[in-house]
């Protein structure tokens, strides 16, 4: 028998109460961004469940895809069947014989979601269940940990029959709780730090700093490379790329050494809040992990926030490297993130960093520099682009993103 539809289980969703809508338009919308390329499908939300009708496409690469959509508790091939028990058993043993192997024990696991049916959830289980152990030769109930569960979902259009039940993403659907910029980097902290805040619901935009000749086109594109994977999370990413070789040369000869890389910091965070604002983001993510170097410790991160009121979020704040390393390589991003090109953050890099720079010291040499028509000079000049899941970017110029 060959299934025709994807069941997608919701996962929080399932939780919320009026507002469920809200976040079940978001997943619909990020299921059609993720499987764009697969024409035929038909995708139908409802109120506690969604499918993906698949008419005649390839149902493995559309559950590749599926498995990173935020949002999805699991989900399952299924077919659908009319409300008659015969056809129930029927169908029933023949998605249990497709995947028995000799020895193999099973069980039925029924949800009556249709109340009306005349038979009641015990009655389904023993009705099919014994109907498979009449006509399929040395298979065994085992109800705790069975080698194949056939899932009887019982709902008012029809009844869908599933064998397999694959974990999905869970989290939130991106976009349901609003839009932030990711500080992005060539390293491995940040794009973990977008993927788990894409994970609570927030659609990141990315803003990367490149200081050309002192960075080259290829930093730039492994930045491009990582904002690539964090889109196979809702189908694309809008990335801010920021020239940003003057600012830097200016730090570089006019602010204390010490202070150098506290300064930069300031300078990037004004920026992100800047090209935040002009695009109704609500906050600013970072990948600082406490005291894993000296611009993150606590007394360099009040010296850096004091430039912005915006919520700065920190999801890696109490992790340690080997955790943020796990989730890389989970992500697909840690080779990237190895590569060995240089990005505008090691850079000009001081000797000895102040690890706990004084905000009055920071403010006083900052007034010594123009540093306002710098950062608009920078804003203005920066190159927008859509970096989506098959390996193509849109030039969009500023001024179409206002």
């Amino acid at each position: 028998m060959k299934y025709d539809r994807i069941l997608i289980r919701y996962g929080e969703l399932s939780t919320k109460g009026k507002n469920r809508n809200h976040f079940i338009t978001h997943l619909k919308r990020n299921i059609r961004g993720v499987l764009k390329e697969f024409k035929n499908i038909t995708i139908q939300g409802g109120h506690d469940r969604m499918f993906i009708l698949l008419n005649g496409e390839d149902s493995e690469p559309i559950m590749e895809e599926l498995s990173k959509v935020f949002g999805i508790q699991s989900f399952s091939l299924a077919v659908k069947v009319e409300k008659q028990i015969d056809e129930m058993k029927e169908v029933g043993l023949t998605l249990v014989k497709q995947l028995y192997q000799e020895g193999a024990t099973f069980k039925v696991s029924t949800r009556r979601g249709d109340k009306s049916f005349k038979l009641d959830t015990n009655d389904i289980n023993h009705a099919i269940g014994s109907y498979i152990l009449t006509n399929l030769e040395g298979i065994k109930v085992n109800v705790k940990n069975p080698d194949i569960n056939l899932i009887v979902d019982v709902r008012r259009d029809g009844v869908y029959m599933s064998s397999e039940i694959i974990r999905g993403a869970g989290g939130l659907p991106v976009g349901s709780s609003g839009k932030a910029m990711l500080m992005l980097s060539g390293g491995i902290d940040s794009p973990v730090a977008g993927y788990l805040t894409m994970k609570r619901g927030v659609k990141v935009e990315a803003v990367h700093f490149y200081s050309p000749p002192f960075t080259s086109e290829r930093a730039k594109q492994k930045a491009i490379d990582l904002a690539q994977k964090m889109a196979a999370y809702n189908g694309f990413v809008k990335m801010h790329i920021v020239p940003f070789t003057k600012i830097q040369e200016i730090i570089h000869k006019q602010i204390p050494e010490g202070y150098s890389m506290t300064a930069t910091r300031r300078m990037m965070l004004r920026i992100t809040d800047e090209i935040r604002r002009m695009n109704s983001g609500l906050a600013i993510v970072t990948g600082e992990s406490l005291g894993q170097v000296a611009s993150q410790t606590l007394e360099s991160m009040i010296a850096i926030n004091d430039v912005t009121a915006t919520p700065i979020l920190r999801p890696l704040i109490s992790m340690d490297k080997l955790e943020i390393i796990d989730i890389a390589k989970q992500i697909d991003t840690f080779e990237i993130s190895n590569l060995p090109y240089e990005d505008c953050c090691t850079i000009f890099t001081p000797p000895a960093p102040k690890t706990r720079p004084k905000l009055d010291k920071m403010q006083y040499f900052e007034t010594k520099v123009d540093f306002e028509s710098l950062i608009q000079e920078a804003v203005q000049n920066v190159e927008t682009i859509i970096v989506s899941t098959e390996s193509k970017s849109r030039e969009e110029t500023f001024s179409d993103l206002l």
